[in-house]
């Protein structure tokens, strides 16, 4: 089984071959907000994100979350904001339709959160539109060269950071997961898709190679719990 983790896996999940019903998406979203409470990145957010705002003082600040899902990172960072009276603008950007609503859904008593239906090959911001551009458990779902684009787009419209936080390819993790799933779990996409995104994660020497092919400066890899994988880096 270990030739299952030597290299990336390009298998494609389910929600990236749309082959689940309303219903499986519905109950993929319910499941993901239990799972986000329990194994959500948001400590690794508050060690990147936030540190680097406490860090520079900055009293106001903007962050585009890519491929944001339901936008739980964004609630996250507004939240913490609020608490340190600091002025926030948060946007999460979604392509499928679905998830773009269920940003704005789970955001209803947040004003400075907005959702934006766009491709992250293309995004649709002018150069420096914002302070940090963020992804979580998002590059995963792309091969190498689609992913050195991403980083270049994010990094274009990004003055101060980028901030990448997705899976690292551990056997170890890829086990536990498959434990929880079969307890805890119900929905199809969320336990088929779980354990299949762990083979298709990363090694903190792959995630670096990946940020100098498009040309970031400043690169740092740090492991995180759950076993995450935090990049930080500048254009």
């Amino acid at each position: 089984m270990l030739w299952k983790f030597r290299r990336r896996s390009y298998e494609l999940e389910h929600l990236d071959k749309g082959d689940y019903t309303a219903d499986e998406y519905e109950g993929c979203l319910a499941e993901l907000r239990f799972i986000n409470r329990f194994l959500g990145d948001q400590k690794a957010l508050y060690s990147s994100l936030i540190e680097d705002i406490k860090r520079e003082n900055l009293q106001e600040f903007t962050v585009l979350d890519v491929g944001a899902g339901s936008g739980y990172l964004l609630k996250v960072t507004a939240e913490w904001a609020r608490e340190n009276k600091k002025q926030a603008k948060l946007v999460g950007l979604e392509l499928n339709e679905r998830a773009a609503r269920a940003i704005l859904e789970e955001s209803r008593n947040f004003d400075e959160i907005e959702a934006v239906r766009a491709d992250a090959m293309r995004l649709p911001f002018c150069d420096d539109a914002f302070d940090y551009v963020i992804c979580s458990l998002f590059i995963h779902h792309f091969r190498e060269e689609e992913i050195t684009w991403i980083f270049s787009e994010m990094a274009r419209v990004a003055s101060r950071k980028i901030i990448v936080i997705d899976l690292e390819r551990n056997r170890i993790a890829y086990y536990l997961y498959l434990a929880f799933s079969r307890i805890f779990l119900r929905n199809r996409l969320v336990r088929e898709d779980g354990a299949l995104s762990i083979r298709r994660g990363f090694l903190k020497t792959e995630l670096e190679k990946l940020a100098e092919q498009a040309n970031l400066k400043r690169i740092e890899v740090k492991n995180s719990s759950a076993f995450r994988l935090v990049l930080s880096a500048e254009k």
